[in-house]
């Protein structure tokens, strides 16, 4: 079931200038619950979930345009676009990815059937646009990084433990950013992480929950969703919820809003790497 604003909330999409840490607001509704914004490769669109359905916006600012899903069952806030533009890919309430061109046209299922119960989550695409990235979850709720070709093929398994592991993303060379509970004792205090080959190295360490690395493309910064110390999962409406820079090691404060879930979940980042693209949830 698609989330829906509260009573007097809004959605709000702004795109940060990174250079200046100054955010600009392209969106506002009072009527859609926007989520997870990705960038077009050609710069010109942001593309966000809604109703369960797909729209791109804008990035200077209008009107939603809803993209065709051609069948696709409703959708949930996990989706990337493929760096040639022409596929969006998305995690569907049935549990299943999809291709759909962004033209328009007949979608295509990626995902395979891995018993009753498994749910894919998708999260990131190579930049070579041949494979995708997502969190699988067990019918025990176990949560795992997974790789598929985005031409549909074998799964591969990346980790394989107890720990709770979400938001994988590939980086420019290729390594896969998530984020983890398995450097900690508190349930919930989940922190970034980058695996390279063999090894697991921890980007974050602090008494905050973060959540959804974004690398740039240029590797210069990870975006990311810090929440509040003690938080549980990645819930939706929550208080002092901030938006941050890593760079060079160093924590940029970017934005504290009202929000939490759907505010970054995806790539978000421009194609030149000089601006990201979150979503505030703000109540009167």
């Amino acid at each position: 079931m698609a989330r829906r604003l509260r009573a007097g909330q809004r959605a709000e999409v702004f795109v940060v200038d990174v250079r200046t840490g100054v955010s600009r607001l392209v969106f506002a509704s009072d009527e859609v619950l926007v989520e997870a914004p990705n960038w077009t490769p050609d710069g010109k669109w942001l593309v966000v979930n809604g109703d369960g359905l797909l729209f791109r916006l804008p990035v200077n600012g209008g009107e939603l345009e809803e993209i065709p899903l051609g069948g696709v069952p409703e959708i949930n806030n996990d989706h990337v676009v493929s760096p040639d533009g022409a596929t969006v890919y998305v995690s569907a309430e049935d549990g299943h990815l999809y291709a759909v061109p962004m033209a328009g046209g007949e979608p295509r299922r990626v995902s395979n059937d891995r018993g009753d119960g498994f749910r894919h989550y998708l999260h990131g695409i190579s930049p070579d646009g041949e494979t995708l990235a997502y969190i699988g979850m067990d019918a025990a709720r176990t949560t795992n990084v997974w790789t598929i070709p985005a031409g549909g093929g074998v799964d591969v398994q990346v980790t394989d433990d107890e720990f709770a592991d979400d938001g994988c993303e590939f980086g420019p060379d290729g390594s896969i950013y998530f984020n983890s509970e398995r450097a900690s004792t508190a349930p919930g205090h989940a922190q970034l992480f980058r695996i390279a080959g063999e090894t697991v190295e921890q980007l974050t360490d602090d008494e905050r929950v973060n959540w959804f690395p974004h690398p740039a493309p240029d590797g210069s910064a990870i975006a990311y969703v810090s929440f509040p110390p003690g938080t549980l999962g990645h819930p939706a409406d929550v208080e002092d919820v901030r938006v941050r820079l890593l760079e060079g090691g160093r924590i940029r404060e970017i934005a504290t809003v009202f929000g939490g879930q759907g505010t970054m979940n995806v790539p978000s980042w421009s194609p030149d790497s000089s601006a990201f693209a979150y979503v505030a949830y703000p109540v009167e």
